[in-house]
């Protein structure tokens, strides 16, 4: 990866749509070498995909829910379980395995509180849990679906 690649992904990352001729001519390339660079990234699965962001509000799932997951079972086939058991959970659009006190930690997206409620009772139906925790955003002060690029290692174009 370059300082153009970086570009290319920072203009990508902003809005997926752009025109290949109008990132090429923003990043300093015509048409076909710049459609080749992003050719090459999705190769290489620096890209993985392209997706449309949505309002939640207009798509009625304005209410974001944190859930903490504390569990006794600490396996690979207990791990495996419970992973198949939030693929079919939809309103599960995060979920980490994490470090320190809370096992795993999940962001869900729903209506309302009652839907969040149907959401945990199906959820327990389905696996055992020690403790479940949920804590609700009372707003959104910043959400970003763009990664930071200045970390990426890029190779010194310049010689």
């Amino acid at each position: 990866m370059d300082k153009i690649d970086r570009k290319i992904l920072t203009l990508l990352q902003k809005d997926a749509t752009m025109p290949v001729a109008e990132i090429g001519r923003k990043v300093g390339l015509s048409t076909t070498p710049c459609w080749r660079r992003i050719q090459k990234m999705e190769e290489d699965g620096v890209i993985q995909r392209r997706v449309a962001v949505l309002d939640p509000n207009k798509v009625n799932v304005g209410v974001t829910v944190f859930v903490s997951v504390k569990t006794n079972e600490h396996n690979e086939a207990w791990m495996r379980k419970f992973s198949g058991v939030i693929e079919d959970f939809p309103e599960v659009v995060e979920f980490y395995r994490m470090s320190g006190d809370v096992d795993y930690l999940m962001r869900v997206v729903v209506p309302d509180i009652a839907a969040y409620d149907a959401f945990y009772k199906r959820l327990i139906s389905k696996i055992n849990l020690t403790d479940v925790s949920s804590a609700f955003a009372m707003g959104q002060i910043k959400y970003t679906t763009a990664l930071p690029l200045d970390f990426a290692i890029v190779v010194d174009d310049d010689k």
